[in-house]
């Protein structure tokens, strides 16, 4: 499992103009079954999104697909760790579900 940690590296005018293109990349991965949570920090100055089910590599490359990556708008801080505890009834992706 995967926490990656967004932070802005553009102005926020550049961020919202390029907030729809991100939000359907997002889209794509949570269809995909790859991201289970994402949302902006508070205050804004980035977001961060929870990922699983994905070996590193090729969560590296579906981050290069986004558009805050692409126009050099956000820096990826990418933090793995194993969930030893879940709350009750939450149940995250296996690999198996994602292929």
């Amino acid at each position: 499992m995967y926490v990656i940690n967004l932070r802005y590296t553009g102005a926020l005018a550049e961020i919202d103009d390029a907030l729809e293109a991100h939000r359907l990349f997002l889209d794509r991965q949570f269809a995909a079954g790859v991201f289970i949570a994402a949302g902006p920090k508070v205050p804004r100055d980035g977001g961060i999104i929870l990922a699983s089910a994905i070996d590193r590599e090729r969560l590296d490359a579906i981050l290069a697909e986004d558009p805050f990556w692409v126009e050099k708008l956000a820096h990826y801080d990418v933090i793995e760790f194993t969930a030893a505890l879940l709350a009750p009834g939450l149940n995250l992706p296996t690999p198996s579900d994602a292929e």
